[in-house]
């Protein structure tokens, strides 16, 4: 790796342990002040030693924990604790009179219209913080543009967290957005709705939502058009579950959603088309900026949604450093943009997005130009095929681990999919930019829509043959936190002695062989343990019995399996499970030494000795004063089959005879271990 400056890549190291500090260990101020002073103290030895040809340790130490500070005051900075105006500091439960701004609209649910929205003003003092706004679509279906202000009166409301274990926790994905908070209201509930002051996203925002309107006056059919809004302007919302799940499935969902690789594809094709200018005396100077302008231009175009910022960004970084002209590695350019774009906002490195696109790119930086002189060609069609390859197993080896961390399956036709849809994919998005440029105009010939049309029917036709081969999609894979560090670890030491073959590397390599192996017996041997969950769905009483790699499910129907549905498919593929199996709901249910007994709308009640706990099923009309004093239970337990009218008055009841009473839909999945 040549010209690697790897003081960058320590830099961005330390950066992202300050980051990941300030995330997962919250400091005190105590600690704050002294990470203050400490780069109070760093500047001041740089000024002391600036002139000094060779620094010492200290000065060396001192920058790095610079560096961790500003990761995390950056990081701390964002948190509404730190934020004396954020709304979560200043409302409470009640009705408030909210002023928002729309900062943009996402995916709708059945019921709602839902927006990202700023915070302006709470009972008429200013305020600040982004915002979950949904909006009933009960009597009218009428939607909000971006820098629009709503005048609302209404609580606040808590962003409900995953009630089940290993599900998707949707708070948390909020959080990593920077949203702490949600408003649900209905449009009778909008006092005033004004076009407030302009901004730069907010008018790409609606630049992008008239370009999509203007598509749909076209020709070009529903599925065709969402996936032209994907590739070009970024937008996801219109892609049916379906297509999107064989995309999934075929291993081209990343081309999905607008990133590194479409950004890099155009930046190269701008940088081929604007290559004569070179010949002038400032020719590169003027094709560097050229190439920038209209990756932003390519942005604006898009939204300026937070993936196609980034990536921009990124390639800027590579633009700016051919006007230096300087002998650098692509490397250090790909790590100062990610320095740089941390800093700004660092909750970013916990963006799954973020985290994808800079592995697959740095992983074809370092890894390709290995696999290019391993398979050289000298016939010209050949070195093509096989640069196409290479860049493709080199970006899927990278974010491979992550990938089965985060969605627990492999296509395995991936390499079929990506040799034939990559070489095609500048011609897509080419073509599908020239289409959008013609419908805002209302300039586009019918023909240009209909081969436009034919050309996408024939990819999703193409990406639906290699989806259904079920032989070659691996699914429900268990991969876990430490299995992912592990195989980067093998991974990159195994390439690191590729490169050049050494004892000391190879020595590396077989350790990280063991190391691997060792966390697959340990990964083992923690998913082998027992549990009972008493999960939480609305109208359902399920009961999940793991028993090592086993998993045994109770319901009360023996209609469709719960294999593939929720809660219980994230869950299995969580636990390890290898051997799943569906039983009746017992009326009672013994586990650990304790008798679970089962109470439901028949009011049965089990003669029992000893009864440690009650589950309560589908709101049973039950004097839980009595049952309690006939029973004497030790635990109260109801699930979300039951009226929360009658959880209300259950939980009064266990409340004033000391007992603990826990109901799955506010406490969450009831475990035993």
């Amino acid at each position: 790796m040549k010209f690697v400056n790897f003081a960058i890549v320590r830099f961005s190291g330390f950066l992202v342990a300050g980051i990941l500090v300030a995330h997962y260990f919250p400091i005190t101020i105590f600690i704050s002040e002294f990470l203050i002073a400490s780069l109070i103290g760093a500047c001041l030895l740089w000024y002391l030693a600036r002139h000094q040809l060779i620094q010492n340790i200290y000065f060396g130490t001192v920058v790095y924990l610079c560096f961790f500070t500003i990761g995390y005051l950056s990081y701390q900075a964002r948190e509404p604790n730190f934020q004396p105006k954020h709304y979560l500091n200043s409302a409470s439960p009640e009705n408030h009179l909210i002023e928002l701004k729309i900062r943009e609209s996402i995916k709708p649910d059945p019921f709602n219209t839902r927006y990202f929205a700023d915070v302006q003003a709470i009972d008429g003092k200013s305020s600040k913080g982004k915002i979950l706004v949904s909006i009933s679509n009960n009597n009218e279906v009428k939607s909000y543009l971006s820098d629009e202000i709503l005048l609302v009166y209404t609580p606040i409301l808590e962003i409900p967290k995953s009630l089940n274990p290993h599900q998707f926790d949707y708070a948390n994905y909020l959080k990593n957005l920077e949203v702490y908070g949600q408003i649900r209201i209905s449009h009778k509930d909008i006092l005033l709705s004004k076009i407030g002051s302009k901004t730069v996203f907010g008018q790409a925002q609606n630049f992008r939502a008239q370009a999509i309107n203007k598509l749909k006056m076209t020709e070009i059919s529903p599925d065709e058009r969402a996936i032209i809004q994907a590739l070009v302007l970024g937008e996801k919302k219109d892609i049916s579950k379906q297509l999107y799940e064989e995309y999934a499935a075929a291993g081209a969902v990343h081309i999905l959603a607008v990133s590194g690789l479409h950004v890099g594809i155009l930046f190269y094709i701008l940088g081929f088309v604007f290559n004569p200018l070179k010949r002038w005396k400032y020719g590169a100077i003027l094709h560097s900026i050229i190439i920038v302008v209209l990756l932003w231009g390519f942005a604006l175009l898009s939204g300026l949604s937070p993936s196609v910022t980034r990536a921009v960004t990124m390639f800027s970084f590579f633009a700016l450093a051919q006007i230096l002209a300087r002998r650098t590695s692509s490397i250090n350019t790909l790590f100062l943009s990610f320095l740089t774009l941390l800093i700004i906002n660092p909750m970013w490195l916990f963006q799954v997005g973020f985290q994808l696109s800079y592995l697959a790119v740095f992983f074809i930086l370092w890894l390709n130009p290995l696999l290019y002189k391993v398979t050289y060609s000298k016939h010209k069609i050949l070195r093509k095929a096989k640069g196409i390859i290479g860049v493709t197993i080199s970006a899927q080896l990278g974010v491979l681990p992550l990938s089965l961390y985060y969605f627990h399956q492999f296509p395995g036709l991936f390499l079929l999919t990506n040799i034939v849809v990559l070489p095609a994919l500048s011609i897509y998005m080419v073509g599908g930019i020239i289409i959008v440029l013609l419908s805002l105009f209302e300039a586009l010939p019918n023909w240009l829509a209909a081969t436009y049309n034919f050309m996408v029917e024939w990819l999703n036709a193409f990406i639906h043959w290699v989806a259904v081969q079920d032989n070659f999609l691996f699914k429900d894979i268990h991969f876990s936190n430490i299995k992912v560090f592990a195989t980067y670890l093998l991974i990159f030491t195994s390439f690191l002695y590729l490169r050049k073959m050494e004892h000391r590397k190879l020595s590396l390599a077989l350790l990280s062989v063991i190391i691997l192996i060792s966390v697959y017996i340990f990964d083992d041997y923690k998913t082998s343990t027992s549990e009972v969950v008493i999960f939480h769905k609305y109208k359902a009483t399920i009961i999940g019995h793991k028993n090592g790699s086993k998993l045994n499910v109770f319901k009360k129907d023996s209609g469709e399996s719960l294999r593939e549905s929720f809660p219980i498919k994230a869950y299995k593929v969580q636990v390890g499970t290898k051997k799943y199996l569906e039983a009746p709901l017992p009326n009672v249910f013994r586990v650990k030494q304790k008798n679970i007994v089962l109470v439901d709308s028949h009011n049965v009640l089990p003669k029992q000795q000893k009864i440690n706990m009650v589950l309560l099923s589908e709101s049973p009309r039950i004097n839980m004063n009595r049952l309690i004093d006939s029973l004497n239970p030790e635990q109260i337990i109801a699930d979300g089959s039951n009226f929360p009218s009658y959880v209300r008055r259950w939980k009064e009841s266990c409340e004033s005879k000391k007992l603990p009473f826990h109901y799955t839909g506010e406490q969450g999945a009831f475990v035993i271990k």
